[in-house]
C-alpha cells in the first residue's frame, strides 16, 4: 500500500525534521521531505491515503542485536514458531528487527538450536524482521562466564569454526569470543574473512590482549562494563582499548542496574553517541509483569528490575526498548537525534544492514517507530505494515488494514 505520515518530526541519526512528511510504497520508504515553509523544493507526492501525524515523533525501528527473548518466548529454543512467536510479539516495544541470540548446550555446539534459528530466518512471519544470529558463546572465558554453565563452554577450534559456518548458512551476523583464549585469534581470522562481525565478551582480556583483538579485525564489544576486566588505572583492560579504537562499538544494556547510570554517562561521554549500541540482553520475562521464566534451562525471576538466577548472579535483563530509550535520554544527557542513533543506525552497522535499515531514507525499509511527546510509543511498522498501535493509533492507521 501507498501512504504519507504527515506533519510528524522527522528523526534518525543524521536527519532531525522538526515538520516532515515520509512517503510509504510497499514495504519500503519512497521519499522524506521537510513540510516547514511555503517553498519546500520537494514535496512529497499525495497518495491516497494520508495520516495526520502532528504532535507526533517518528523514528527507525529499533534493532536489538542482544536479546534472548521476550514476552515469555525464547530464542534460544528449538521451536522456530517460538521466534516468530517473539518476533509478533516485540513491535509493541518498538523493535522491527533483531538477532537471533543463541548461547550454549552442555558438551556441544548447539546445533539444534542453531538449525531453529536458519529454520526461522528461511521462514520468517509477521512482525519483526529476524536478521541473523548473534552466538554469544561458547568460545568465552570460565572466569567471565556470568550466568553461562561451565558446562556450555568451549575452546575455540579451526575446525569447529567451518562448522559453524556451514550450519548458520549464511546466517551468522554477531559472534561474542573471548579473545584471549588459546585457538581465538584463528577463529577470529577465519570469521572476519566470511563477514561475520566478532565481538569481543565475557572476557578476561587484558588491555594489550584486546588491542591485538582489534587488530585482527574485533569490530564490537558485548555489554561493556559486564563480564569483563574492569577499567582500572594499572590494567585499564579491554574497555581502555574500545577507547581507543575509532571504528569498535560498544554495547550497553540500558536497564540502569547492569551498568549504573553514572558509568553509562561515562561510557556514552568516553566514545560518543556514535559508537554506543543500546541492546536489552533481554530474557523471556522481558515485558511481563512478575514472570518466573528461564536463561536456557536455568530459572530465573526479577529482583529489583533485573534477571537472577537462583544462586543470586545476574543474567539478562527484563528491559524494553522503548524503555531503553527514554531511560538513555534520562540518565546520558544525549539528544533525542544522538538516542535514536543509538538504537537504529549503530546496531544496523553491527548487523552489516546499514544499507537498508536504521535510517529515514528513501530506498530503506519502511521500519518505523511513532512516539507521542512523553515518549510513549504509539504505533510500531515493520516493512510498510502496522504491526502494533495503541487503540487511538488503530484507529488512525485503520485504511492501512484493508
Amino acid at each position: 500500500m501507498r501512504f504519507t505520515l504527515r506533519n510528524a518530526r522527522l528523526i534518525d541519526a543524521a536527519t532531525d525534521i522538526a515538520r516532515g512528511a515520509i512517503l510509504i510504497n510497499g514495504p519500503r520508504i519512497e521519499a522524506v521531505e521537510s513540510e516547514d515553509g511555503q517553498d519546500a523544493p520537494h514535496r512529497v507526492p499525495q497518495p491516497d491515503t494520508t495520516i495526520d501525524a502532528q504532535g507526533m515523533i517518528i523514528m527507525p525501528g529499533f534493532i536489538d542485536v542482544h536479546t534472548h527473548g521476550g514476552g515469555g518466548y525464547n530464542l534460544h529454543t528449538t521451536r522456530a514458531d517460538e521466534i516468530r512467536d517473539f518476533a509478533r510479539w516485540a513491535p509493541a516495544t518498538g523493535v522491527t528487527s533483531f538477532l537471533i541470540a543463541v548461547v550454549g548446550v552442555p558438551g556441544s555446539i548447539p546445533t539444534q538450536q542453531l538449525q531453529t534459528a536458519v529454520a526461522a530466518l528461511d521462514a520468517p512471519g509477521a512482525g519483526a524482521g529476524p536478521l541473523g544470529i548473534h552466538l554469544e558463546g561458547p568460545y568465552i572465558n570460565l572466569a567471565k562466564r556470568g550466568a553461562h554453565p561451565p558446562a556450555w563452554l568451549r575452546l575455540p577450534d579451526e575446525s569447529e569454526t567451518e562448522t559453524l559456518l556451514a550450519l548458520t548458512n549464511g546466517y551468522l551476523r554477531l559472534i561474542t569470543v573471548a579473545p584471549e583464549l588459546p585457538g581465538a585469534s584463528a577463529m577470529i581470522r577465519r570469521l572476519v574473512d566470511a563477514g561475520v562481525s566478532v565481538s569481543m565478551g565475557h572476557t578476561d582480556a587484558t588491555y594489550e590482549q584486546a588491542k591485538e583483538a582489534i587488530e585482527l579485525g574485533v569490530t564490537h564489544v558485548t555489554h561493556c562494563f559486564n563480564a569483563m576486566r574492569p577499567l582500572l588505572h594499572r590494567a585499564p583492560g579491554p574497555l581502555a582499548a574500545l577507547a581507543e579504537s575509532d571504528w569498535v562499538r560498544g554495547e550497553l544494556i540500558a536497564d540502569g542496574v547492569h551498568v549504573h547510570p553514572a558509568a553509562m554517562h561515562a561510557l556514552v561521554r568516553m566514545l560518543g553517541p556514535e559508537r554506543i549500541v543500546v541492546i536489552t540482553d533481554a530474557l523471556a520475562g522481558a515485558g511481563l509483569a512478575g514472570a518466573t521464566f528461564d536463561f536456557a534451562g536455568q530459572p530465573a525471576h526479577v529482583i529489583h528490575g533485573a534477571a537472577h538466577l537462583d544462586d543470586g548472579t545476574i543474567t539478562g535483563s527484563v528491559l524494553t526498548m522503548d524503555q531503553a530509550l527514554r531511560n538513555i535520554l534520562l540518565m546520558t544527557g544525549v539528544s533525542l537525534q544522538q538516542a535514536a542513533g543509538m538504537l537504529t543506525f549503530n546496531p544496523a552497522r553491527s548487523a552489516s544492514i546499514s544499507q537498508r535499515k536504521g535510517c529515514l531514507h528513501a530506498g530503506y525499509d519502511a521500519d518505523l517507530t511513532i512516539f507521542d511527546q512523553s515518549m510513549t510509543l504509539q504505533a510500531t511498522l515493520c516493512r510498510g505494515a502496522v504491526a502494533y498501535a495503541t487503540a487511538e493509533w488503530r484507529d488512525r492507521l485503520s485504511a492501512l488494514y484493508a
